[in-house]
């Protein structure tokens, strides 16, 4: 009984943290869709877009994709016409950078410095979509998308728009709360039998090639099973009762930037027609070399910081 009474708190009380970003994020998000404000950011990168190997018109999904989520993104893509190039190119951009408001705000709260988040994500997502323009040849026929439904009742004027954005964000805290709060116990159940411990023990080795703690662990389980968002309550909690450090949190998120809700992310870009295992690929050895590089450098960096002390 004890276990499910501290799971459930503390699912309550990560919800209760998660949703003071994700509400009023997703209300705004969802206002300004709906102003001239999202139209005007998409005709200002559109120019851009050719460096990418995409043609203006692609900053439509990959603004909705970033300012709402992979839905909106995916929607946007389904209303254009383009090649099977360009749509792996936006699903790839899209894999390392979407739902950014949220995410990123799920991020602070673990402790990851704002700087990290949005250079990670959006370096990454321009960085891949260059590569593959310059290295991949084919995939100039035009893409074939699966039968999806992605119509919408347009909202007629403010008090509906403003009602459609209550809406999306009270569906938002309780869909988080819905997996949130038993995920909670669950997690609860597992550390008070010592389940974790042992887990930890056995995904030592992954997580030492990677530079990062065993106690850390969880939160990488957690995000690459369900997400930045919805892992975010286990992340929280490690950061708080399972002695993870800031470094190993900071890593853990770099490494879950890269590639995270692996089943979810991947599966959901079927019905655009373009192949799924080399996405899957380049996110998986995306978040390994990275993780390793900045795992490296910081460690480095540490061992100088250190030497300059003695010396001194």
């Amino acid at each position: 009984m004890g276990t499910l009474k501290r799971g459930l708190l503390a699912g309550l009380k990560t919800t209760w943290t998660l949703s003071k970003v994700i509400f009023p994020i997703t209300l705004i998000v969802v206002i300004l869709q709906y102003t001239p404000v999202l139209p005007w950011i998409i005709n200002f990168i559109s120019p851009f877009m050719g460096l990418l190997g995409l043609r203006g018109e692609a900053a439509i999904p990959l603004v909705l994709g970033n300012a709402l989520n992979l839905y909106a993104g995916i929607a946007g893509i389904l209303s254009l016409e383009l090649t099977v190039k360009e749509v792996f190119i936006l699903a790839t951009m899209l894999s390392f950078s979407h739902n950014i408001f949220i995410e990123t705000g799920v991020a602070l709260r673990v402790g990851v410095k704002l700087w990290i988040v949005l250079v990670v994500r959006f370096g990454l997502a321009i960085l891949s979509a260059i590569i593959i323009n310059l290295v991949w040849q084919g995939g100039g026929e035009t893409a074939k998308y699966g039968v999806v439904s992605v119509s919408q009742q347009i909202p007629d004027g403010w008090g509906e728009i403003i009602l459609l954005g209550l809406q999306k964000a009270t569906f938002g805290v309780l869909q988080l709360a819905l997996i949130v709060i038993p995920l909670m116990v669950i997690f609860q159940l597992l550390k008070d039998r010592n389940y974790l411990q042992k887990f930890s023990e056995k995904l030592a080795p992954f997580t030492k090639v990677i530079g990062i703690q065993p106690n850390a662990s969880p939160t990488l389980v957690a995000g690459l099973v369900i997400g930045l968002a919805y892992g975010a309550g286990i992340m929280i909690q490690a950061v708080k009762e399972d002695g993870v450090s800031k470094k190993d949190a900071t890593l853990a998120f770099i490494f879950l930037v890269a590639c995270h809700a692996v089943v979810e992310d991947t599966l959901i870009f079927v019905p655009l027609g373009i192949p799924i295992l080399p996405l899957l690929l380049v996110r998986l050895i995306t978040a390994f070399v990275l993780t390793i590089i900045v795992a490296y450098i910081w460690r480095k960096s540490e061992q100088r910081k250190h030497e300059e002390v003695v010396t001194s």
